[in-house]
């Protein structure tokens, strides 16, 4: 589900040579790096605020702290970790006003909150597949469910916006939009055992309910034949 970096892409450029270029007002890589980085900007937008006009606000006010921001960039974290984290400030004051969210002082709670997955279902240290699935789950999908594939996907995006704001974002960034652990961790300021744990929590709701949703799907299937 993860965006593919391409030839053009400004994630295979160095931050020096992007910085440069938008500091000199070069328009063509700025458009550049706004239709990369967007679209998953907007999704973890729409994460915390009511609609998906506050959500394309918060992106371009984004966009204006960047721009107006740039001459501070340091360097410490890479250009888009730092883009990221602006859109995330924005976003949870916006979702605070708009009362989606809570303080981010009241967050410390995430990490032990929510379901996790039976530790039954997995093999144990001594077993040929430590962590992996005793038996795999059943598929979520099958031929005649096909056609059901919308109603799973807002299946799943409803539970992505029932979890807790920490696993909300860990899962997003992660599973929806392809960002790499390390990224994670230097966005949202985690240790990686922390986002291991949020990403695990998160993963483990989202099944359930999309694991729900097929059961309950079956069992009316078969009351009606």
């Amino acid at each position: 589900m993860g965006e593919q970096a391409g030839a053009d892409d400004p994630r295979t450029r160095s931050d020096d040579e992007l910085v440069a270029a938008l500091l000199a007002g070069d328009e063509r890589r700025f458009a550049e790096i706004v239709d990369a980085w967007s679209p998953a900007m907007l999704r973890l937008a729409r994460l915390h605020v009511s609609s998906g006009s506050a959500a394309e606000d918060v992106l371009q006010e984004t966009w204006m702290a960047v721009l107006g921001g740039l001459h501070r960039f340091e360097g410490r974290a890479r250009l888009r970790t730092w883009v990221f984290q602006i859109l995330l400030n924005v976003a949870r004051t916006q979702g605070v006003k708009d009362r989606r969210t809570v303080p981010f002082s009241a967050l410390t709670a995430d990490l032990d909150a929510g379901p996790t997955v039976d530790p039954a279902r997995f093999q144990g240290p001594q077993e040929p597949f430590p962590g992996g699935w005793r038996q795999f789950p059943a598929p979520w999908t099958s031929p005649e469910d096909a056609a059901l594939s919308g109603e799973a996907e807002r299946v799943i995006r409803e539970a992505i916006m029932q979890l807790p704001e920490r696993q909300r974002v860990v899962i997003a960034l992660r599973d929806v939009d392809g960002c790499k652990p390390q990224e994670v961790c230097e966005i949202l300021g985690l240790s990686p055992g922390n986002q291991r744990v949020l990403l695990h929590r998160a993963c483990a709701f989202v099944r359930q309910q999309v694991e729900g949703y097929f059961s309950r799907r079956h069992a009316a299937r078969t009351e009606r034949t």
